[in-house]
């Protein structure tokens, strides 16, 4: 059925000379676990079909879509965008689609939704659950096995498909007594990946420094070492300064910096959605084939992150990338080495809430959240009410002195719709000096 359905994304695109599309049609299973109380809440297995559409008439655009789709629906709307789209303002800078037809070599797929059906996932959770549960803990979040067919079709021959099985799980446990929450994540693609008995000792080590004395922690810069959850959103928003859209906007921390050594040597990110441990990715938003680009090597700023629309607009490149990817290379620290190295410090799991303060400076305010713990002489010794913090994302990764000698897949998911799950892969980092501007005085 989507099959056929795509021939006709073809044929409408060669039928409307005057218009150019650009279509995307997903076929989106998923099978999606909630758990309360270390307790399965409900299970949902769903399957949907949608697609998204951009009509170009000129430099005018409208953008609509459709939750399962039919022809006779489809060409309805494109006759009511046919009536108006010569009344919408022009894009002035506005060029042309995404032209590059070249198409990657597709790969077979598994159907994690098979392989980790309800029955392991529920094996699992119970492991997880009876680890805690000798620390008062109950364990509460989400197990997500995804199945996607994507077809990407334009008006200037683009004709792709792409297929992921995106796995995503989050463990939370919830201390009954004190309420501290600890945080395990897992995603990727490869099951095989997963390691139970790593992802349970972590999630127990947590929960045991978790039944420490609660204590408040006075404002003051800090030395810090932060999961990789934490160095994985850092990034994520410090992507937004990478993109060409704004250097455009002359909103980029990197305008006029591209191969200066702005950050210690050992820094070094890649987009890579072609690495085994990650959600797999072909093509971008607009079709163009996904490749490696390397953003920060050895601490030099390499290549931002161009677009079809904006590589026309500003002469540059497209890069074939969208920080959906990101993988930071590891060092030569385990996470016991890092911790013992300060004399008073703290250890991050979460982050919450952050937002931007000034995007050009990068400068970000926010919580801690999900297990902060204070370091006593290389040991954790307490658990810390959630800080505060106001910092700059560039001086956070300036004062990265040491990088753990291993990383953990992080996935990100945006929304519970037809939602998609990047992944970030990233080790612990210690930070020398870390802003925290007040405490919340809870946990």
């Amino acid at each position: 059925m989507i099959l056929k359905f795509k021939e006709k994304l073809v044929n409408i695109c060669k039928e409307f000379t005057d218009l150019k599309f650009e279509f995307h049609l997903r076929k989106w299973h998923t099978d999606f676990l909630r758990f309360y109380q270390s307790q399965t809440n409900y299970n949902i297995s769903k399957s949907s079909l949608a697609l998204s559409a951009t009509v170009h008439k000129g430099k005018r655009s409208y953008d609509f879509s459709l939750d399962n789709p039919t022809e006779e629906a489809l060409r309805e709307k494109i006759n009511e965008v046919v009536k108006f789209i010569d009344d919408l303002p022009e894009d002035p800078d506005y060029v042309d689609i995404e032209a590059n037809i070249t198409k990657t070599a597709e790969k077979p797929k598994s159907d994690n939704r098979e392989i980790v059906g309800l029955e392991k996932k529920i094996e699992i959770l119970q492991q997880l659950s009876k680890a805690v549960a000798s620390f008062d803990y109950k364990i509460y979040g989400t197990f997500i096995c995804n199945y996607n067919d994507l077809y990407i079709v334009n008006s200037n021959g683009v004709d792709k498909h792409e297929m992921n099985s995106p796995i995503a799980l989050e463990v939370k446990a919830v201390n009954q007594k004190t309420e501290v929450t600890v945080l395990e994540t897992f995603g990727g693609e490869n099951f095989k990946s997963f390691d139970l008995p790593d992802f349970r000792d972590s999630l127990v080590k947590k929960a045991e420094a978790g039944n420490n004395e609660i204590v408040d922690l006075e404002p003051g810069k800090y030395p810090v070492v932060l999961a990789p959850r934490c160095i994985a959103e850092y990034f994520m928003y410090l992507m937004n300064s990478v993109s060409a859209q704004s250097l455009d906007s002359k909103n980029s921390f990197f305008e006029g910096k591209l191969d200066q050594k702005l950050f210690p040597e050992n820094v070094t990110i890649t987009d890579n959605p072609q690495h085994p441990d990650m959600m797999q990715f072909d093509y971008t938003h607009s079709g163009h084939p996904y490749e490696n680009l390397k953003i920060i090597e050895n601490g030099v700023f390499r290549n931002f992150m161009v677009s079809n629309y904006y590589a026309h607009k500003l002469k540059m490149k497209e890069t074939g990338s969208e920080a959906s990817a990101l993988i930071m290379e590891t060092g030569d620290k385990t996470l016991a080495e890092m911790i013992a190295g300060i004399k008073k410090g703290i250890y991050v799991s979460s982050l919450h809430y952050m937002n931007f303060i000034n995007p050009k400076e990068t400068s970000v305010t926010g919580l801690t959240r999900d297990g902060t713990f204070l370091i006593e002489d290389g040991k954790i010794t307490k658990v810390i009410n959630n800080l505060r913090f106001t910092e700059k994302i560039t001086r956070i990764v300036e004062n990265i002195t040491e990088i753990e000698n291993k990383a953990v897949t992080i996935p990100f998911s945006q929304n519970y719709g037809h939602f998609g799950i990047d992944s970030y892969r990233m080790p612990h980092v210690t930070i020398s000096s870390f802003n925290i501007t007040s405490s919340t005085g809870t946990i």
